[in-house]
């Protein structure tokens, strides 16, 4: 029970900036952090949930609405996926061999690509926002982000890693067949809420998450020869994102309940 505690505590301090306990960082500790990081996105949407359902009922206005919801996701995590993003971004856009991009990925500046490519992501994230006005879109929302966590938590346990780092300990150390399981059946949690929401929904995000995750798979074995932490993190929004869009063109084209 005290590393199940210690592994929640590792996965709120690794991926989250809500305070938590010190706890030493053991590798025994570390078996069950993947488990709690879908965890993560559950308060990222908690939180989206409540601000949305705060917006309606006292009918602020539509701009301050979209923007905070946009923001949660990284006041919760503190940008840390985003700076995956953005590490890749740079990686992909130079065309260079693979243990170049390694290297980029390694670097600690910026590049002007990532800048590009990370306002990029900001426009489209907040326009399919705009989308979003009723509350039942806000639940598929509020979901998809434990959703794209759960796909993220597989993808690091299961997929090669192209070089040491955080993700390789963290993936070494996971009791990986608990974790699965674990992970699998919060995925299937996710994908019951989103039925009892509405059928077509489930169904379009169970396709987006397919598709997000097949990309991630196949563009990280080319680019890099594996997975690291931060594609992790660039994974991480493209499944949002996507997610996203695919929620927004079922409320475009009404094609959902």
């Amino acid at each position: 029970m005290i590393r199940i505690i210690k592994s929640f505590i590792i996965a709120f301090s690794m991926y989250s900036k809500i305070p938590m306990p010190r706890v030493e960082w053991k590798d025994e500790d570390m078996k069950f952090v993947f488990c709690f990081f879908p965890f993560v996105g559950a308060v990222i949407g908690a939180l989206i949930f409540g601000w949305n359902c705060l917006c309606l009922r006292f009918e602020l206005p539509e701009i301050c609405r979209i923007l905070i919801t946009a923001a949660i996701p990284m006041i919760v995590t503190g940008g840390i996926h985003v700076d995956g993003f953005m590490d890749v971004c740079d990686a992909l856009c130079s065309y260079k061999d693979k243990e170049e991009k390694l290297k980029i990925l390694k670097d600690p500046h910026i590049g002007a690509f990532s800048v590009i490519m990370l306002a990029l992501y900001g426009l489209l994230f907040v326009s399919a926002l705009s989308f979003i006005t009723d509350l039942k879109a806000v639940i598929v929302l509020a979901l998809s982000f434990v959703l794209s966590r759960t796909l993220s938590s597989l993808a690091a346990v299961n997929l090669k890693k192209a070089k040491e780092g955080t993700l390789n300990t963290f993936s070494k150390s996971s009791a990986k067949v608990v974790v699965n399981v674990f992970v699998i059946m919060e995925m299937l949690v996710v994908f019951a809420g989103l039925f009892l929401v509405d059928p077509v929904a489930c169904l379009v995000q169970f396709l987006c998450a397919a598709l997000s995750f097949t990309f991630y798979y196949f563009k990280t074995k080319k680019e890099f020869g594996g997975v690291t932490g931060d594609t992790a993190g660039y994974f991480v929004l493209i499944t949002e994102i996507i997610c996203l869009i695919g929620l927004a063109v079922c409320s475009v084209f009404k094609i959902w309940g």
